[in-house]
């Protein structure tokens, strides 16, 4: 099979769908790879580590498209959907959920579209969705520290507190990988970190975890209510998977949070669970709304490229190895796999994509 991987065209997205040695696993089971030239540059892989590891480098994005497989980072932008036609198999995230343009954009192009994050093993978890979602939880908490600075804009509060003076109140909204991951940096850091999750087992994992470092609450509208007005770093880590995540801050609580204070959205990659939150991008990552300092890049984890290629990759490659050599054939001996096909053939396959676009 001769797989492509395209160079990334998002706002200073510098991840890449394979690195060299991924190629390599590839070429080494009798695969071809085309490469677009520079297309890891901005992770550290050259051109060059890419043709010693076997793979073709092209010049133009078509050439990278127009192969059997495409292996992508994030979703295809309209500047791409022309190319959709030309591959009959794409492996990238797409959070369709929030994206009803390219959810057409892909039913017309007849293309098979399997999504990362919605890859599920029998036991529920998302294992293509968590490194990224680890990283995206720990950044939450370094960039919502940096725009708490007063030159950020920010209300001026260092999250760690000094000797005399009260550390910053950290609210996470969601217990799962992001959650856990964004309190374990806020903890570290001194920060005085909340947690409100609908699991009860979750937030029993969540105390083995953290013991008494964190306060865990169960999430209700009452009990966000209670806690965002006093939240100096506010993190939305809400997942509900293949759909939209739900609004559980509205904008009249918004307007309640202390002036400078900061909020970081995770789940705006699949619509936010913050009312008055929507996407930035890492050239301008944050807008005041409310007095507020909001934070919304879908593509967190492209900040550390290398990081986040790699740890990417190996989630991954398995599944991208087993698609070279099987093609389609692959969902059916994979179960996990499987739910991860999101359109085919001009329809759309994952009941939660279904429920969110019925009349398509």
């Amino acid at each position: 099979m001769e797989i492509g991987v395209p160079k990334e065209i998002k706002d200073l997205e510098f991840r890449v769908g394979l690195t060299p040695q991924g190629v390599r696993a590839l070429v080494d089971r009798g695969h071809s790879v085309r490469v677009e030239t520079q297309a890891g540059a901005g992770a550290g892989f050259g051109d060059e580590d890419y043709r010693s590891a076997g793979a073709r480098i092209v010049p133009e994005a078509d050439l990278a498209w127009d192969c059997d497989l495409v292996v992508k980072v994030k979703e295809p932008l309209p500047g791409e959907y022309g190319f959709l036609k030309t591959t009959p198999l794409l492996f990238t995230y797409l959070h369709l959920a929030a994206e009803r343009g390219l959810t057409e954009a892909l039913l017309r192009s007849g293309i098979s579209a399997i999504a990362y994050e919605t890859v599920e093993t029998p036991d529920r978890r998302l294992p293509l969705l968590a490194p990224m979602s680890a990283i995206a939880g720990r950044l939450s908490v370094q960039f919502g520290a940096r725009y708490l600075e007063k030159q950020q804009g920010g209300r001026g509060v260092l999250l760690g507190g000094v000797p005399g003076v009260a550390p910053g109140r950290v609210t996470i909204l969601g217990g799962g990988v992001v959650g856990t991951e964004a309190a374990k940096m806020a903890v570290g850091l001194g920060a005085k970190v909340r947690i409100l999750d609908v699991n009860v087992d979750r937030l029993n994992d969540l105390e083995t975890l953290f013991g008494s470092r964190v306060e865990l609450l169960y999430s209700s509208s009452a009990a966000i209510a209670a806690v965002v007005p006093e939240t100096d770093l506010l993190i939305g880590a809400v997942l509900v998977t293949g759909r939209r995540a739900p609004i559980l801050v509205g904008r009249s609580l918004v307007e309640q949070m202390p002036t400078g204070a900061v909020i970081v959205d995770v789940a705006v990659d699949q619509g936010g669970c913050i009312e008055t939150l929507h996407p930035t991008s890492h050239s301008q990552p944050t807008y005041t709304e409310c007095g507020v300092v909001h934070y919304g890049v879908p593509n967190m984890p492209g900040a550390v490229p290398r990081t986040s290629t790699q740890a990417l990759e190996n989630s991954t490659l398995p599944y991208v190895l087993s698609l070279a050599d099987h093609g389609l054939a692959a969902l059916d001996r994979d179960p996990a796999l499987a739910k991860g096909l999101n359109i085919k053939d001009g329809r759309i396959e994952h009941p939660a994509v279904q429920a969110v676009f019925p009349d398509l």
